[in-house]
């Protein structure tokens, strides 16, 4: 499964906001620097789907707010 993301790096808390079923807006505290808000934002949308995060793959928008994750379930 495919989803949209819009990032939100160095926010005052973490938290994934669902706007429909496929597109998330994500905060992370992480600052967007060597990948760190990416890594951030894989662990949280780990948790948030209950999955391990090694099952959780950015695709697309490496160094962008707008990023497609691949959900393998």
């Amino acid at each position: 499964m495919k989803i949209f993301v819009k990032a939100k790096p160095l926010s005052y808390e973490e938290s994934i906001e669902k706007i429909d079923d496929v597109n998330f807006v994500v905060s992370v505290k992480e600052a967007p620097i060597k990948g760190m808000a990416n890594r951030a934002i894989e662990k949280a949308l780990a948790n948030y789907f209950k999955i391990s995060s090694s099952q959780v793959k950015l695709i697309a928008g490496f160094s962008s707010r707008q990023k497609i994750f691949e959900i393998l379930k």
